[in-house]
């Protein structure tokens, strides 16, 4: 092997030692508690941007150097890696695992998408609706990957009933009407003529049935094996993917055990302003749910247009018409069918979900006194983690079926009982990565605290908490934007097209809620009292 090719192999292993040499005169140099800590920020940021070591193994650094340095001493530091947002993420936990063990999100998701239809707007929109309101509770990647199983089913049907379509407008324009195949879309003139729009040839193939077999060659996907009859086919598949990668990501801004970003941002700041007492699951649901809502209609509007085109037509309501659309929606109804009856197992994982929305909501909600106030002699004792758990417990407890044995002469016998979940199942589902991960940013913001600006916190860490969550790019920026990628249906290109502009929408939407309804909800122009005070722009 020449020196290139070893350079090529041990590129993480050498990233990491020139790291810590280049870096080190930091220290020696200065030789004061600042630049150790600056050290190991730009250590541990490194090795994060560049992957060379695992994110979490990353995150343990802290751990290490902080008490090496004498910055912090261990034990304060390991103190930083267990906080009541991991109590929160558990709970939570708790909650998905049984909502995906019972198949509960998957009758929601079907349910959501009959309600609104099978027309390609209105499908997209209702895939996008479910998808994000899964996303409020469920992670981004789960919620992607649960959801993308229906949509490839339904873009298989879409095409499958175009070329049906096709086939037997061709018989019928041809003369020889095969009447075993004879559908309603030959005998109406209407739909005929809608048909023949969307099925014009492409460019280079001739129309006939000669050449219609040609045409199913033109484009197939190399992953799942579906053939794009039209260009129009690949185009509504990557209008699918990207609407359910992109909603999971918007839905999870809505609530703060939406995603990690909004948990790590409130734990930290509630750290660090404990007098604060302002920021809660009802007040950053009443905060970010105007955003979500107008994020998730722009990024339809703009998905559409970008991959179908914009036409007022179809954004036409009313019964099912095609035959595409009867045979989209008969898939639907197919899968939710497949479900069976809901169980009694579901009924009760949806009270227990709809229970921690409400006591989360009702804890402290702001403008009455909320259950919270009950314990007014522990103030800020119990928090939405306190909930979490509650609830989280209760998935351990409750029954969800009988376990029974045959005896010896054959009688079955009940012995035992599985609850909701098991704790194997709570470890399969439980982001112990994301938890360490967590842990070694609280660390580090430990380590590195100070005030600089007279301005209120809020103002900069909100946006910035929900412009963070903005992954909407590229494949790798995002484990959901991965999932949906790996179907086939997209290129990195169509994720660029697709997500700046929703980068660019969303950005412009946050800055539009900092500057309105945010700013009596926080008093975002004010400098709070909670917050230390300053003198000469130094702190006291």
């Amino acid at each position: 092997m020449n020196l290139f090719s070893y350079i090529l192999v041990y590129r993480r292993f050498l990233l990491i030692v020139f790291t810590l040499l280049i870096l080190l005169p930091l220290p020696i140099i200065l030789h004061n508690k600042e630049a150790e800590c600056a050290y190991t920020l730009f250590v541990v940021a490194t090795f994060w941007v560049t992957e060379a070591l695992p994110l979490s193994v990353t995150a343990l650094l802290p751990a290490l150097m902080f008490p090496l340095f004498g910055i912090m001493p261990s034990k304060k530091v390991a103190s930083a890696y267990f906080k009541d947002f991991h109590l929160l993420l558990i709970g939570v936990i708790c909650l998905a695992t049984s909502i995906e063990k019972w198949n509960l999100h998957k009758r929601i998701a079907l349910r959501m998408v009959m309600m609104v239809g099978v027309n390609p707007a209105w499908l997209t929109l209702g895939f996008m609706s479910s998808t994000a309101f899964l996303s409020m509770w469920l992670s981004n990647t789960s919620t992607a990957a649960m959801v993308m199983p229906i949509v490839e089913a339904v873009a298989q049907q879409l095409i499958n009933a175009e070329a049906e379509v096709e086939a037997t407008q061709m018989t019928c324009f041809s003369g020889s009407i095969n009447h075993g195949l004879e559908i309603d879309e030959c005998v109406n003139e209407h739909e005929t003529n809608e048909k023949e729009e969307k099925t014009k040839p492409v460019p280079g193939h001739s129309n006939d049935a000669g050449k219609i077999s040609s045409k199913v060659e033109l484009e197939k996907n190399t992953v799942t094996g579906i053939k794009y009859r039209t260009k129009r086919d690949h185009m509504m598949c990557k209008l699918m993917s990207l609407c359910i990668t992109y909603s999971s990501t918007i839905g999870g801004l809505t609530t703060i055990t939406g995603t990690s970003t909004n948990l790590i941002f409130t734990e930290h700041f509630n750290m660090r302003y404990p007098e604060c007492r302002c920021l809660n699951f009802g007040s950053w649901f009443l905060l970010s749910f105007p955003a979500s809502i107008i994020i998730l209609l722009l990024s339809w509007i703009w998905l559409q247009w970008l991959f179908l085109g914009f036409n007022f037509k179809m954004f036409k309501s009313g019964k099912t018409e095609t035959v595409k659309e009867k045979a989209c929606a008969e898939v639907i109804k197919q899968e939710y069918k497949k479900l069976g009856p809901i169980r009694s197992q579901e009924i009760v994982t949806l009270v227990l979900f709809i229970a921690m929305a409400l006591l989360w909501f009702s804890r402290d909600p702001g403008f009455v006194s909320g259950w919270s106030a009950l314990f007014s002699e522990y103030p800020g004792f119990a928090t939405d983690s306190t909930v979490a758990l509650l609830i989280g417990l209760l998935f351990f407890l409750i029954p969800a079926k009988k376990l029974t044995k045959t005896t010896p002469t054959g009688e079955i016998v009940a012995f035992d009982y599985s609850p909701l979940i098991t704790w194997k199942e709570f470890q399969s589902v439980m982001p112990w990565d994301i938890a360490i991960l967590v842990g070694g940013g609280f660390a580090l913001a430990d380590g590195c605290e100070a005030e600089a600006i007279h301005v209120n916190p809020l103002y900069i860490l909100i946006p910035s908490t929900l412009c963070t969550s903005f992954a909407f790019l590229l494949p790798v920026a995002n484990p959901s934007n991965a999932v949906v990628f790996s179907y086939g249906h997209l290129s990195v290109m169509d994720m660029v097209k697709a997500g700046l502009g929703i980068n660019i929408m969303g950005v412009a939407v946050v800055m539009l809620g900092v500057f309105t309804w945010m700013v009596p909800m926080f008093d975002l122009n004010t400098y709070p009292s909670w917050a230390p005070a300053i003198s000469n722009g130094t702190m006291p």
